[in-house]
């Protein structure tokens, strides 16, 4: 589903800033948080965050918060695990972890933080 269809969905005021910003989210392979996106954006700090919030409440985007104390967003797909790392703050999507098993629960986010494979191997490098 295309960005105006969806703000159509939610009954949601559609607006050219609006569009260009869920289709960057819905073209990204990880969430994003506003530093990633606003060389790319025509609006402020403000807005992209009021526009993030009304996405949120429709259930068109899922947001979380990151060890770096910024704020991630994506498009709301299948409940999904995300790993983050505590070093360099990456974020990679687990779509291989099931949360299937969560009966009776209502999952967004499942966050897991430790180091990711990048770092833990220049650990393991740097140490020899």
């Amino acid at each position: 589903m295309n960005a105006t269809q969806l703000m159509n969905q939610h009954k949601l005021k559609i607006t050219s800033s609006r569009e260009l910003l869920l289709n960057i989210l819905h073209q990204s392979a990880k969430p994003l948080c506003y530093e990633e996106l606003k060389k790319e954006l025509v609006m402020d700090k403000t807005t992209f965050y009021r526009n993030m919030t009304t996405f949120e409440d429709a259930g068109i985007v899922n947001g979380f918060e990151s060890e770096d104390k910024k704020r991630y967003f994506e498009i709301s797909k299948t409940p999904h695990a995300h790993f983050v790392c505590k070093k360099c703050y990456e974020i990679e999507c687990l779509n291989e972890i099931s949360i299937d098993n969560m009966i009776d629960y209502e999952v967004d986010n499942f966050i897991l933080h430790g180091i990711c494979q990048s770092c833990n191997i220049q650990k393991n490098h740097d140490v020899r």
